[in-house]
Parts: C-alpha cells; sequence; structure tokens
C-alpha cells in the first residue's frame, strides 16, 4: 500500500487521448507497429537494483509506521538520468526498469505489515517461511493481474485514471524529450542518507528529543525527527498528517495522563498489566493499555475504508469474473496487447496452490489453500480497480487483510482449529493474500503506464516477476536483519515454569553470562506473556528475548562507570530485576540536574545501570493482525480497551473526520506523529505559497525530494542498524565531542528544522519535471 497521495493527473494528450463517446482507439506514445529495444539485461539488472534498494527502505519505513511510499516515479526519475549518463535508453527500457523495480516496494508492503505478527505470537521468523509468503504472495498478485489487465485497464480507459501509473508515464514521456532529471531525487536521498548519519549512529545531534511535563503527570511529547517521516508528511498531505497527529495528542496528552491520574492510587495491578500504573512510564502505560484502544480503532477504520469500498468491490468482482473469461481466448494482437499465455497463468496458478498447499515450512491445509487464492482473485481485482479509481493511497489493504483473518479465524473457530499450529496458518494465508494485493495494486499500475507508452505487456509481466524474485530475497533477509539488530535481552521472573514442551535443545549465553536454553512460549493468556525465553534447564524463566520488531521491553539496562550517587531529583519507581538477576531500585532522575533525565537502576545509594530507551520498530499493522488471531482463536482479550477504541473510530467518522489516519495516530507513538506532522505542514505552506492548495502533483520538485528524504533516511536507518547489530555504537558515537549539546532537545530541533527548510525551499522555487504535454 502506498502512503503517496497524488491528485489525479491529466493524461498526456499526445500519447494518450481520453475516448470519446464514439470510443476513438486509444493511440499510445510508442506505436504498436514500432519495436525499441525494451526487455534487455540493463534495463532489468537496473530495476532490479534499485527494487532491492527501495525494497530495503520500504521495509523499514513499513515497521516504523505501516506506511510505504509509491517507488514507481522515483525509479522512472532515476533510470531517465542513469542510463543518459551510461549509454541513453529507450523509453521502453525505461519502462521496464521503473515495472521491475517497484515489485519490491508493493511486496515489502506486504511482507511487514503481516509476517511480524509472528513474532509477537511467540514464534521465531524463519527466513525460509518469510521468503516463501513473499515469492508465492507476489508471484500471486502479478499472474491473477494478467488475465485482468484487458478488462481493467484497456476496457476502462478513460474510467479508471490509475493516478500514479498515469503520472509515471508523463514522467516517461517527458524524459524522453529532455524534460526531466534525477538531481532532486539525488539530492533528497543524499540529504536524508548523511542527515540520518550524524543523529544516529554518530549521535552529532538529539534524533529522539523528549520531554516529559513535571506538574502534568503521564504527559509527554517527544519526536523521532528523521527524514523519511518528514517526507512521509509531506507526501502523505496537510489533512492526514494532521488527523494522524491529533491522535497521537489524544494517546499521550489525555489517555496516557488520565489512566496516570486515576491509577496513582489504585494499591493493585489492572489488568491486562502486571505492574501497578504508579510506577509505570509513560511508555509503560501506552504498551499496557492504550494500545489495546489504538489496536481496536484501528480495525474500525479499516473496515469503515472497506465498507466504503464495497459497490467498487462488487464491480471488479465482476469485471474480473468477465476478465478472466475473455483471457481464454487466443487471438492474434498487435505489440501492445500481447500478455503472457493463458496457459502459462493456469498453470502458474496451479503450481502457486500446490507450492501453498505442500510446502513444509508453511504447514497449510488443502483447504486453507483454496481459500487462499480465492481471497486472492477477490483482492488483487478490488486492489486493482481500487488504484484505477483513487489511487493506491486509498487502497484499503490493510482492511482486506483484517476480513481475510477475521474471516478465516472465524472458519477456523467453527472448525475447532483453534490450536497453536492453526493460529501460524491463519497468519501466513493473511500473509499471502496481503502480499498478492498489495503486489496487484501496483502491478496493475505499472500495466497502466506500459499501456500509455506502448510497452509490450508481456515484456511487462517477465520483469514484474523477475522483480518479484530478486525484491523478496533481499526484503526477507532485511526483516530478520531489523529485528536481531533492536532485539533485546531482559532478566524476568515468574512464578510457574515454561512447559517442558516448549523448551529446545539449543542453547544460547545470557546478558549474564551464563548458558541457557531457549523456549518458545506461543500461547495466548498464560502467567507467562507470548514470546522467546532463556530458562534454565528446570523452564524457570530467567530472560526475555524481546524482538526488535514489536518488542514490549522499552528499555535495556547499559552499566555506569564509576561511583555515581543517587541524586536529590531522583524518586524511587520501584524494583526491577539488572542483567546479572539481581534486584534493584528504578530511579527515576528528573529534568534539571546534573545527570541526564531518566531512569537507572540502583542499591545502596548508588546508580548502577541507566535504563536507555530502545527504538523498537512498531510493526503496527502486525501489531493488529496478531491481536485479531489471539483475540478471536483464544478468545481471551481486554476486550473493554478494545471496544473503547471500536467506539473511538466511530465518533471520529460522526464527526466527519477519517478514522483510520486518527487511528494510527492512537496507535503509534507520538515522536512517529510528530515529524509526520511537520512535513504536512510544510506541504501546506508550499501550497498557500504556489496557489495550489492539495494538489502538489506527484512528480513536483517536493515530492521528488521527499521521495529521496525518504528512501535515503530508511538506507542509512539499516545502517544504523548494521552498528547497533555488531555491538559497535560506542565507537561511531561523537556526541562527547559537543558534550551536553548533542544530547539536548535543542541541537535536534535545530537539525530538523534545517531539512524541512531545505524541502520548502526546494518546492516553492523548484519546478515539476513535468506538465501537460500540448495537444
Amino acid at each position: 500500500m502506498s502512503a503517496s497521495a497524488p491528485s489525479p493527473v491529466p493524461e498526456v494528450e499526445a500519447a494518450a487521448p481520453a475516448p470519446s463517446a464514439s470510443h476513438a482507439p486509444h493511440e499510445p506514445y510508442v506505436p504498436a507497429r514500432e519495436s525499441p529495444r525494451e526487455l534487455t539485461v540493463r534495463a532489468v539488472a537496473l530495476g532490479a537494483l534499485l527494487g532491492i534498494v527501495f525494497a530495503a527502505s520500504s521495509v523499514y519505513l513499513a515497521l516504523k509506521v505501516g506506511l510505504t511510499v509509491s517507488a514507481s516515479i522515483p525509479i522512472a526519475v532515476m533510470s531517465i538520468t542513469i542510463f543518459r549518463f551510461f549509454g541513453r535508453a529507450t523509453i521502453l527500457e525505461n519502462n521496464i526498469v521503473q515495472t521491475t523495480g517497484s515489485a519490491g516496494e508493493s511486496i515489502a508492503a506486504g511482507v511487514a505489515f503481516t509476517l511480524p505478527s509472528l513474532l509477537l505470537m511467540g514464534y521465531d521468523l524463519a527466513a525460509g517461511r518469510v521468503l516463501l509468503l513473499s515469492v508465492l504472495g507476489g508471484l500471486l498478485g502479478v499472474l491473477m493481474m494478467i488475465p485482468l489487465r484487458h478488462g481493467l485497464i484497456v476496457e476502462e480507459h478513460g474510467k479508471l485514471k490509475y493516478p500514479e501509473g498515469t503520472a509515471c508515464a508523463d514522467v516517461l514521456i517527458v524524459g524522453e524529450t529532455g524534460g526531466t532529471n534525477a538531481k532532486t531525487v539525488f539530492a533528497g536521498f543524499g540529504l536524508g542518507f548523511f542527515y540520518k548519519l550524524l543523529g544516529d549512529p554518530l549521535k552529532l545531534f538529539n534524533m529522539n528529543p523528549a520531554y516529559r511535563f513535571t506538574s502534568w503527570k503521564g504527559a509527554s511529547i517527544a519526536g523521532e525527527l528523521t527524514p523519511e517521516m518528514l517526507g512521509v508528511g509531506y507526501i502523505i498531505g496537510p489533512k492526514t498528517a494532521s488527523t494522524t497527529m491529533a491522535g497521537g495528542v489524544l494517546a499521550y496528552l489525555i489517555l496516557i495522563p488520565l489512566i496516570a491520574f486515576f491509577g496513582d492510587k489504585i494499591d493493585s495491578p489492572i489488568f491486562p498489566a502486571t505492574t501497578l500504573i504508579r510506577d509505570m512510564s509513560p511508555n509503560d502505560i501506552r504498551s499496557r493499555y492504550v494500545l489495546y484502544i489504538g489496536a481496536g480503532a484501528v480495525a474500525t477504520g479499516g473496515f469503515i475504508s472497506l465498507g466504503r469500498a464495497l459497490p467498487t468491490i462488487v464491480k471488479a468482482f465482476r469485471s474480473g469474473i468477465k476478465s478472466f473469461r475473455a483471457g481464454k481466448a487466443e487471438k492474434a494482437t498487435p505489440r501492445t496487447e500481447k500478455d503472457l499465455p493463458f496457459n502459462f497463468v493456469v498453470y502458474g496458478l496451479v503450481a502457486l496452490l500446490l507450492a501453498i498447499w505442500l510446502a513444509p515450512t508453511l504447514g497449510i491445509s488443502l483447504p486453507t489453500a483454496i481459500l487462499i487464492m480465492l481471497f486472492g482473485f477477490i483482492f488483487v481485482t478490488v486492489s486493482s480497480r481500487i488504484t484505477g479509481e483513487i489511487g493506491s493511497s486509498s487502497n484499503p489493504i490493510s482492511g482486506m487483510t483484517v476480513a481475510t483473518l477475521l474471516i478465516t479465524c472465524l472458519l477456523f473457530l467453527a472448525m475447532g482449529w483453534v490450536g497453536v499450529d492453526h493460529r501460524a496458518m491463519a497468519l501466513s494465508t493473511a500473509a499471502i493474500v496481503c502480499i498478492a494485493a498489495s503486489n496487484g495494486g501496483a502491478t496493475s499500475q505499472d500495466l497502466k503506464t506500459g499501456y500509455l507508452v506502448g510497452a509490450t505487456p508481456r515484456r511487462q509481466q517477465i520483469g514484474l516477476l523477475v522483480g518479484v524474485v530478486t525484491s523478496a530475497l533481499v526484503i526477507g533477509y532485511t526483516l530478520l536483519f531489523l529485528n536481531a539488530s533492536y532485539t533485546t535481552r531482559a532478566a524476568e521472573t515468574y512464578e510457574v515454569p515454561i512447559p517442558v514442551e516448549s523448551i529446545t535443545a539449543q542453547v544460547e549465553k545470557g546478558p549474564d553470562g551464563k548458558d541457557y536454553r531457549v523456549a518458545y512460549q506461543p500461547n495466548s493468556g498464560a502467567a507467562i506473556p507470548q514470546g522467546k525465553y532463556l530458562v534454565e534447564d528446570s523452564g524457570k524463566v530467567a530472560f526475555v528475548i524481546d524482538p526488535g520488531i514489536g518488542g514490549r521491553v522499552p528499555h535495556e539496562p547499559k552499566k555506569l562507570e564509576g561511583d555515581t550517587a543517587v541524586p536529590a531529583n531522583a524518586a524511587s519507581k520501584g524494583t526491577m530485576l539488572g542483567p546479572d538477576r539481581k534486584s534493584y531500585t528504578v530511579y527515576e532522575v528528573a529534568e534539571g540536574g546534573a545527570m541526564h533525565a531518566g531512569r537507572y537502576l540502583g542499591e545502596d545509594g548508588k546508580l548502577v545501570y541507566e535504563l536507555r530507551e530502545v527504538k523498537k520498530l512498531d510493526a503496527p499493522k502486525a501489531s493488529l493482525f496478531a491481536l485479531i488471531i489471539d483475540g478471536i482463536l483464544t478468545r481471551k482479550l481486554p476486550w473493554s480497551l478494545v471496544l473503547i477504541g471500536v467506539m473511538l473510530a466511530i465518533v471520529m467518522e460522526l464527526c466527519g473526520v477519517a478514522a483510520l489516519p486518527f487511528a494510527v495516530g492512537v496507535y503509534l507513538p507520538i515522536s512517529t506523529s510528530v515529524p509526520i506532522f511537520v512535513g504536512g505542514l510544510v506541504r501546506w505552506l508550499v501550497d498557500r505559497k504556489r496557489g495550489q492548495a492539495g494538489s502538489d502533483e506527484e512528480f513536483s520538485p517536493g515530492t521528488l525530494l521527499s521521495s529521496g528524504y525518504i528512501a535515503g533516511g530508511a538506507i542509512a536507518g539499516l545502517v544504523a542498524a548494521l552498528v547497533a547489530g555488531v555491538g559497535m555504537e560506542h565507537k561511531f558515537d561523537l556526541s562527547t565531542v559537543f558534550t551536553r549539546f548533542s544530547a539536548s532537545n535543542l541541537s535536534g530541533v535545530l537539525a530538523f528544522g534545517a531539512i524541512a527548510g531545505a524541502l520548502y525551499w526546494a518546492a516553492v522555487r523548484g519546478k515539476s519535471a513535468v506538465g501537460k504535454s500540448e495537444g
């Protein structure tokens, strides 16, 4: 699902005149009688390479905020410039580059939205499972779009606009005549990349400023001031960015302070938490209570968006049936109408059905495999039609996935399939459908671009199949790498042991240097939370291995050097086990003293460890899907909190506010919403200055620079994750050069203001790369 929000772009008149009432034949930019270079090795190779870069960055972005950004136009712009440097390419070669490369972003969205749910349900994220689901879902989306192409792209030409596909065609056409260059995208990439590296891992400024109000219990504000979040905010626009920020304000400045106020005098834990509210930080209250409210709101918002699309769904389903029937008729066709053979599609779909059923890694039954194919066809058709009508940004992929999960889980419940393995099967079902629907929508945009520029559909489809496989290889390992890089180990103890059948033979050293057995606890509602643990031979828990994606432990103890006395402005906040499994007093140090404000572990009047905040990847969509599976199949869920979220979403809709972005704001940390809001604010200022509010084009300087910010910042995030993964943060940490200023909130605000100002300047001073062609 793309987060970009382009306005419908006028089609290039010289290339693709709108059909008249008499259905005048469409004449593409490159006529069918011509056959320039198209599916060349260099085009496919460059497309695969750029697809890998944008796929990796899309995984990071999807895990952070549950959004991805369309990659087609940035890839097209970069391809035009790269080929000009190494030898000019034809417009159809450039189209193959963007077609092959764009597959990565859509698959990354589907993978990152669903598969991390396995971690949250107490499973490991096996490389084989991730790779297999990525390839199967991606191929399913492409294959199902082949027979749908004629009905949705050709027959509906002039009715289904496919905004991103049309805009990409405009970029390619004007690039062919010399009007496009990639300087803006490359500048954004470089600026975003180096800004992010200076902030993390070099830490020359504080990229995560935060402030806790002293006289307003439980209230806090923070910002993860990164270039990719700024770019996302600019692209989605001020309305969505402001709505998302409003959700964050509700969570952090209303709900959390309310819970802290009423819970301050309560002397017993309130379900689902196991600790006292007065001993919780704002982040603790969010993860124990507000997260469930946000999940209920997100699920409801997804259903509402899906319900709005119901007429489109019915229409798309009928169109899909017609297209499948029409696809059986092979006849002599011009080059621009040649698809891969229908027999190839049929045999490919049968092979996918068998692979889904027989793959031992997935453990999917034949009825479930058939269900996947059915849902795949329905939602690929729906996805394509919705992207054709209103663009990828409004494509409710998460709503379709929730619908798939709910129906699947209710069927499993009716058949008594409520075991641990059935949860993984339900998630695999949703994952393949989600990836297929996401890739189906992106594929239809690519095919629309090809239809306008005069590409050969068959060659585009081959490029898409190649892009699926190459991107899937990178996406899976990127997901595993990011999870490993931010995984932490925290000492925990429980009165009951882990069951013997859950303990593996695998041995791993704990933070205290001792050897422990690895155990998995996938049972929801048990005395020990779902997760992966290090245990003694008896099953007694020693440490939780908290995943980097969707983890529940927000702090990691770091040993302090020398003797540090407990300062006068420190308040005791209960006890906690340290990495040596000894019990320590938790001290909260307030602002204004000689020490950094934050939480510490201490004993005998000395501070021993600093509880440093760990920036986990929140994976909001994956958390929601895990909640749905566990809630239905185990029937153990804090439904009161979830229902508050449901009603909150309904109230927003009754007020005329889109519930889904508001719900996402409630669900995500406010630190994520703040930079998105700033990006939306910059977009609002640019629109006012340029006198075209709400219509900044997909290919405008501001949008292209934002795309560069997103790619550069996300790739730098992978570099930072690599540094963290090998344990070398201290070697790259240059914060001591500027001492306290580097750690101050002001340093981050000033640095972020600089790149926000650069975005505004480029957007108001630059000219659009593409304009409406002359007739």
